[in-house]
């Protein structure tokens, strides 16, 4: 059983007007924000990374997230001074989500603006991969491991690991602490961050090292 996810009066009214903003399927499209519905618990369960995992008595929340910032502040934290005093640790993220069945031959990638630190990211317990650095943001393909339609739900795990302290020298937070989005594709796409616009130097203002000779 998943954590449940309560929500917000006006936006349950919402729902109730509108039923088609019930659907919690994903669709083929642009980017989709993927921040809200998370469970998150600061501490570091074996099976956490399953489908099956019983997440149901986790905190419930939304993204961006920063549990350290949530303190307790104390003087004995290992992030010290340069890290404000705060937590830090193991935490874990877990989303539920289906997607549409006219997404089924897509290709399918998930987006991390940014994790901190050294994640580890599943999708239905398969591994995608590890990402040490938590200032950069970076993407896995979801393709072939993902299930379609409203009765296969999917099931996104992150683990987070900030303890090794002091880890900067300046405040950090923990966790999935920026935006989060799914991109659902044509096969044939434009791969992220592929195009590159450049512009021939001037003659006129290259400097004399880089200047070469006419051939």
């Amino acid at each position: 059983m998943s954590c449940k996810y309560s929500l917000p009066p006006i936006v349950a009214l919402i729902v109730l007007l509108a039923p088609v903003f019930a659907a919690a399927q994903i669709a083929p499209g642009r980017a989709q924000n993927f921040d809200a519905g998370w469970c998150f618990s600061r501490t570091d369960p074996k099976g956490a990374d399953q489908p099956d995992f019983q997440d149901s008595a986790w905190r419930k929340l939304d993204l961006p997230h920063d549990w350290s910032i949530e303190g307790p502040i104390a003087q004995d934290n290992p992030s010290g001074f340069r890290g404000a005093f705060v937590p830090t640790g193991i935490g874990w993220y877990r989303k539920h989500f289906t997607l549409s069945p006219d997404a089924a031959g897509k290709s399918v990638f998930i987006q991390f603006d940014g994790v901190m630190a050294n994640s580890d990211v599943y999708i239905n317990g398969f591994a995608l991969g590890h990402r040490p650095d938590g200032w950069y943001s970076f993407q896995y393909e979801l393709t072939g491991h993902v299930t379609f339609g409203p009765d296969k739900p999917n099931v996104i795990a992150v683990r987070c690991d900030n303890s090794a302290q002091p880890a900067s020298r300046f405040y950090t937070g923990s966790g999935i602490y920026r935006h989060v989005y799914i991109h659902v594709l044509d096969p044939v796409h434009i791969e992220r961050d592929s195009i590159v616009v450049t512009r021939p130097p001037s003659p006129r203002n290259r400097p004399p090292w880089l200047s070469r000779p006419p051939l």
